[in-house]
């Protein structure tokens, strides 16, 4: 199988975990994500500096968030190539969906298959269309809006316009029980001009991602990059954005 469009990006990302995965001051160890690479090799290039630590300092700080937030259902928007319920340690009991698109699913369980990988939870992949109603699918894989839910939107939002961010926002607060976590990346002021991924960015949510969480029931805090990157004792060369982490308060 060969991934195209905004679905091979996913390669290029698993290729920068295989990257940091083999330094020896590693911030994460993902085991499979060579296999990816392996799976579908192509040539990675000289990827922006920036965009790459951007990529190992978001999956680090976002394997955190996701062990920290209590919530014992866990939905990744957008899975990709992501292997955290393969390579975290979750609790006990707890139920994971990755919501993507069929043949991104496909390519990756045949690849977890040959490598024999075994996930650490109950994990889902729910095959949906983000641009229609994935919510219907989900619930019908088990999901279910009454449990606490920590949501991760990682590597998204950059690709849809304002209104389809906003919209996909929606709905995750319309499944979410109180005291449900959130997590995406605040990209409003990152610039990445140049790189062939910046051709398909249309924005996201921009600099309204704070006031608009706000005005939607979610109680959100932002992490900077350069002071995430020295909490991991690394820096980090670009300037701007960072990551958002927000509560629901069960307002609707």
């Amino acid at each position: 199988m060969e991934l195209s469009g905004v679905a091979k990006t996913a390669i290029g990302v698993a290729y920068m975990r295989a990257w940091e995965s083999s330094q020896v001051d590693r911030l994460f160890a993902d085991p499979y994500a060579l296999a990816f690479v392996t799976a579908q090799y192509r040539q990675a290039g000289s990827a922006a500096t920036a965009l790459a630590a951007h990529v190992v300092l978001r999956t680090r700080f976002f394997d955190d968030y996701l062990l920290q937030a209590g919530c014992d259902q866990v939905v990744l928007v957008a899975a990709g190539l992501d292997t955290r319920a393969y390579r975290l340690d979750w609790p006990a009991g707890t139920t994971l969906f990755e919501l993507d698109q069929p043949e991104v699913l496909a390519f990756k369980q045949a690849v977890l298959d040959r490598e024999k990988a075994a996930p650490r939870c109950t994990r889902h992949p729910v095959a949906v269309d983000l641009r229609y109603d994935w919510a219907s699918t989900l619930r019908q894989a088990g999901f279910d809006p009454a449990r606490r839910t920590a949501w991760l939107v990682e590597g998204l939002l950059i690709y849809l316009t304002h209104d389809e961010a906003s919209g996909l926002l929606t709905t995750i607060g319309e499944l979410s029980a109180p005291d449900s976590e959130l997590s995406f990346e605040d990209s409003g002021t990152v610039s990445y001009a140049g790189h062939e991924y910046a051709a398909m960015f249309k924005g996201g949510m921009g600099a309204d991602a704070m006031a608009w969480l706000t005005e939607h029931g979610w109680k959100a805090t932002s992490h900077d990059r350069a002071s995430v990157a020295s909490t991991y004792g690394r820096e980090y060369p670009g300037q701007g954005g960072g990551f958002l982490t927000a509560r629901f308060g069960g307002n609707r």
